[in-house]
């Protein structure tokens, strides 16, 4: 059955039958402030259009009015509720396989929260829900407003000069996230278009993904290439080498160009934010965007931003200066991660240019999948009793282990390594830090062989 994981409810297209969807669409709006009106966005999964129905049904049960906004990014929809003060169902199941889906639930305020999920299962199990004939008025705005974010609210002509390659696979970003960089002046080049359903995980792409983007990169003499996940909250960035940026080097690049006072990421994330020396404080947190949201509200007012490892990026604050003007956005957003370390790039040269200036730490992810639930977390206590037999020699002795989200072990010889079960699929991750990109891969290549013979 579907249920919550680190992101919204997910399972099962068929799973998520057009009952059991109405009920969540209706029990939300009776739980949660709105102005009578609910917005609704999917990505491009084939269930993703019979499910927004279903949504549209529960939500007219409720006597809401229905805002179609169509496929379009996760922030984008989030963003246009928010404005319109209202509440929002993304139908989406991310970067999943695409036979499963999900629905993301946005408030008036912000992101659903992990107190928020315990009432609404329940209103859902005890309520007597049922259909209405919803009330649909399509609002194409809600996209073309996301695309007006950017490119009135960042420098004008960030991006002169940059060839930038476009990876549109079946993104809900494929036609906002051309219209952004060439808005910015970019030269955009669109590769890789399809009409099904892929299901790209930014922090574990396959070898032959990488190998194709990296040949993309080399063959129209790219200054860069960008992508998403299926909803278009986890950005993806190749540099002009044809080597995969990191998320949570995204992350602090765009907090330090935002000028950030104060950052929440997760404990897993690059521990460069800290090292950069150019931030008040750095909080830490479990994996997820809730957790993130929670630890940057308890800071208070002032220039907060988030992000986490998978680089999906959340401002706490009104931007306003000579150059730059932006909304607050709590929620994931891919866009900004991407658009900033850009225009950074084309300030210094190139993306490699940027990365020199950076502290000497990188990071390398990938999951193992089809990997139950219990066994990641017998994983986990073998890791916590002392049983380091399935990670790589040469690491030296293990001087702090840290078990906010799984279980992260520091060497001395400077390198970490991090192993959690999917909070969304069942899915053992990996993250190794190292001081170099070549240690860290190298590190989390042997880490993965251990586990999966383990396993």
């Amino acid at each position: 059955m579907p249920e919550f994981g680190t992101s919204g409810l997910r399972g099962l297209a068929v799973e998520l039958t057009d009952e059991l969807v109405a009920s969540y669409a209706a029990a939300f709006a009776s739980l949660h402030a709105h102005n009578g009106t609910l917005y609704v966005g999917q990505d491009r999964r084939e269930s993703s259009v019979r499910i927004s129905n279903a949504v549209a049904q529960g939500a007219a049960y409720a006597g809401l009015v229905v805002r179609d906004c169509g496929v379009l990014p996760t922030p984008a929809l989030a963003d246009a509720a928010m404005k319109a003060g209202t509440i929002s169902i993304m139908v989406t199941g991310s970067h999943i396989p695409a036979d499963r889906n999900g629905l993301k639930f946005y408030t008036s305020t912000g992101e659903f929260t992990k107190a928020d999920e315990a009432p609404l299962v329940a209103a859902v199990a005890d309520g007597n829900w049922g259909v209405g004939e919803p009330a649909i008025t399509s609002d194409p705005d809600a996209r073309a407003s996301f695309v007006r974010r950017y490119v009135q609210g960042l420098p004008v002509g960030a991006l002169n000069g940059m060839k930038i390659g476009v990876w549109l696979h079946s993104s809900a970003a494929y036609q906002v996230l051309p219209e952004i960089l060439k808005g910015l002046g970019a030269d955009v080049v669109p590769l890789g278009a399809s009409s099904d359903f892929v299901p790209v995980d930014t922090e574990a792409l396959g070898d032959d993904a990488q190998e194709m983007l990296s040949a993309w990169v080399e063959t129209h003499e790219l200054d860069a290439l960008v992508s998403t996940d299926g909803d278009a909250d986890r950005p993806l960035l190749i540099d002009e080498h044809g080597r995969q940026v990191p998320g949570d080097i995204l992350g602090a690049i765009t907090s330090r160009w935002l000028r950030a006072e104060k950052v929440v990421t997760t404990v897993s994330a690059n521990s460069m934010v800290e090292e950069m020396g150019v931030f008040e404080n750095v909080e830490r947190t479990r994996i997820g965007s809730p957790y993130v949201i929670a630890a940057m509200e308890s800071l208070g007012q002032g220039k907060v931003a988030g992000y986490e490892p998978n680089g999906g990026f959340l401002l706490g604050w009104d931007v306003k200066d000579a150059e730059i003007s932006l909304r607050h956005l709590m929620t994931r957003d891919s866009m900004l991660p991407l658009v900033a370390t850009l225009a950074s790039a084309a300030e210094q040269g190139s993306i490699s240019d940027l990365l020199r200036q950076l502290p000497s730490r990188r990071t390398s992810a990938n999951r193992l999948q089809n990997v139950p639930r219990d066994v990641s977390l017998s994983v986990v206590e073998r890791i916590l009793k002392g049983d380091m037999s399935m990670l790589p020699n040469g690491l030296g002795s293990a001087n702090n282990i840290d078990t906010t989200d799984g279980v992260r072990v520091s060497f001395d010889s400077g390198k970490v390594v991090h192993i959690r079960p999917s909070g969304n699929a069942p899915e053992l991750r990996c993250y190794v830090e190292a001081d170099s990109q070549k240690d860290a891969d190298e590190v989390l290549q042997q880490t993965l062989v251990g586990l999966r013979n383990l396993i």
